[in-house]
C-alpha cells in the first residue's frame, strides 16, 4: 500500500504534509510542478501526511476515490518521468482551471 496526492492538491501544493513525512518522500519542483508527489518506493505507509493535509488530497490507496485513481500512477510515474506526469496533470486539469 502507499498514499498518492490526488486533485485538490493542483495548484494549491500546501507543504504541511513534506514537514510531517518522517521519511521525505513527499517531492516537488518549486515553479515547476502543480502539485506534490509521494514516492511509493519510499513511503512507509505511516499516514502522517494524510491529516496533515488541509485540502484533503491525500488518501491511501485503498481507500482512493474513483475519480481520483489517475494520480496513483501519476505520482509513480513523476519518480521515472516527470514531464509524462506533468502532462497527464495538465490533461486531467488545464491551468487556469477552476474546481
Amino acid at each position: 500500500m502507499t498514499y498518492i496526492i490526488a486533485d485538490p492538491c493542483i495548484d494549491v501544493m500546501d507543504t504541511a504534509c513534506v514537514e510531517v513525512c518522517p521519511v521525505d518522500c513527499i517531492h516537488y519542483e518549486e515553479g515547476v510542478d502543480r502539485k506534490l508527489y509521494i514516492d511509493p518506493d519510499e513511503c512507509i505507509d505511516c499516514g502522517a501526511c494524510e491529516p496533515a493535509c488541509p485540502v484533503t488530497a491525500i488518501f491511501a490507496e485503498e481507500d482512493i476515490p474513483e475519480d481520483q485513481m489517475p494520480y496513483l500512477e501519476i505520482d509513480a510515474e513523476w519518480f521515472s518521468d516527470k514531464d509524462a506526469a506533468r502532462k497527464k496533470v495538465d490533461d486531467l486539469k488545464p491551468p487556469g482551471e477552476k474546481g
